[in-house]
């Protein structure tokens, strides 16, 4: 039986990935921050790993992870209202298979996409 699931994104700099989900976006460190080359970030239910790749290319990157959410407008607000810069092809808008979404850029240039089932607002 399958339950839960931890994307393991690459980082360059272990540094600007905390600053970016920790201070920026509010996650918190889960486990052990004692490991040079490797990340473990949570935020309510959700938990995202980071391993160290210092010589990722951000624009060869193709790292996605698609985090389903509630009340979406209100997390898009925050953090528009906190400056963090939404994809230019990401605005939030509601999508033909039924999702509202919005995407942004972490510092390596991995792919967040947040979606909530327009059934549920």
């Amino acid at each position: 039986m399958l339950y839960d699931i931890h994307p393991k994104l690459p980082m360059r700099d272990k540094e600007s990935t905390y600053d970016f989900y920790v201070r920026l976006l509010g996650f918190e460190v889960f486990g052990t921050f004692e490991y040079p080359e490797y990340l473990m970030v949570s935020k309510d239910k959700i938990q995202i790993h980071f391993f160290e790749h210092k010589e990722l290319d951000p624009s060869s990157n193709d790292g996605q992870v698609y985090i389903r959410t509630t009340d979406i407008h209100e997390l898009y607000q925050s953090m528009i209202e906190k400056g963090v810069v939404i994809h230019p092809n990401g605005d939030i808008a509601v999508k033909p298979w039924g999702q509202c979404e919005f995407s942004i850029l972490d510092p390596d240039a991995n792919l967040l996409t947040f979606g909530e089932s327009i059934n549920t607002f």
